[in-house]
């Protein structure tokens, strides 16, 4: 289900102007009719074209992902350097001009600690959040007061445009101003969902999830590492509270009950440094989906994998991923 992404493979052109070679020419037609019939082979092209996606980071030290199609794309937040988004992204074949704005979820540091950054280094970006995530970083961050002037802002359950995608924020629980988890949907009709930060499972997240072909979705602690780590009894318990953050159970819980055809990748993000281990964290989700009758991969390309139902992954918490596409 996915590909390892090879530069030398495609050329990527961002300019929708120009047709696909298979655009037939029909000197029979009226000029109407030829546009016409040229923007429904654009659009028939488009359904067929993968999601590209790649992680920077993911924890505590710094989170920030990509998401984008042949066109360009959308990087949400910003807690790791600048520099090695853009290094990460060029490798790939994606220079900044194809980046075409960026999303925050909240405004906690590890989320938007160089989002002015990367947005005064490329001016053409646009910063995409609610009004009281905007107020709360100029409120409680040491971040130029001029990040403002990026500022495009969003509502909560209103669609809105970038790239390719069409963009819902919604509600998720956490001790921040105004968290939103994001649905991203594409052209060819993909669900990707990305859910960090949240100590509990809302309705209306809940019905975002349950649609997504591409999850991303927390999986911060297990509990008794947490108990018995060296935290402080009330970080203890913020943590654990509908505010703070997913355990590995809760996280496997969910997961189990919206799995299905339609869902192919999940993705476990934000593990906690001290309280949780890779390995805790794959194996509560995959003996839920197991124990649901789930045949579950490892997202490697392998044989087994790619017999298995759907692929399960525990993002990087330093480092970037590989470059993912899904088709």
């Amino acid at each position: 289900m996915t590909g390892k992404h090879n530069p030398l493979q495609f050329t990527i052109n961002f300019d929708d102007e120009a047709a696909p070679a298979s655009i037939p020419s029909r000197p029979d037609l009226s000029i109407e009719a030829s546009v016409a019939m040229r923007n429904r082979i654009l659009e028939e092209d488009r359904k067929r074209e993968p999601i590209y996606y790649m992680s920077f980071g993911s924890g505590s030290s710094g989170n920030s992902c990509y998401i984008g199609t042949p066109r360009g794309g959308v990087i949400v937040d910003v807690g790791v350097k600048a520099d090695v988004i853009e290094s990460a992204l060029k490798a790939n074949g994606v220079d900044m001009k194809m980046v075409k704005g960026v999303c925050l979820t909240h405004d906690h540091s590890d989320h938007v600690r160089y989002a002015y950054s990367l947005l005064r280094a490329h001016k053409h970006l646009r910063l995409y959040c609610t009004l009281r995530v905007l107020n709360a970083i100029l409120r409680r961050h040491g971040i130029s007061k001029r990040i403002k002037d990026y500022h495009q802002p969003i509502f909560k359950e209103i669609p809105f445009k970038i790239a390719d995608f069409e963009i819902t924020a919604f509600d998720v629980p956490h001790d921040a101003n105004d968290n939103a988890g994001f649905h991203f949907l594409t052209p060819g009709g993909k669900h990707f969902v990305m859910a960090t930060d949240l100590g509990a499972v809302s309705d209306r997240a809940r019905h975002y999830m349950s649609m997504a072909n591409y999850l991303m979705i927390e999986a911060n602690y297990d509990l008794q590492m947490l108990r018995r780590g060296p935290y402080p009894e009330y970080l203890k318990a913020r943590i654990a509270t509908e505010r703070g953050h997913l355990d590995n159970a809760d996280t496997a819980r969910l997961v189990s009950e919206i799995a299905g055809p339609h869902l192919h990748h999940i993705f476990l993000c934000h593990l906690s440094n001290d309280n949780n281990t890779p390995e805790k964290a794959l194996t509560a989700v995959r003996t839920a989906l197991e124990e649901k009758g789930f045949t579950v991969g490892e997202g490697n390309e392998t044989i087994e994998d790619r017999a298995a139902d759907l692929q399960l992954q525990a993002l990087p918490r330093f480092q970037p991923t590989r470059w993912y596409a899904f088709h």
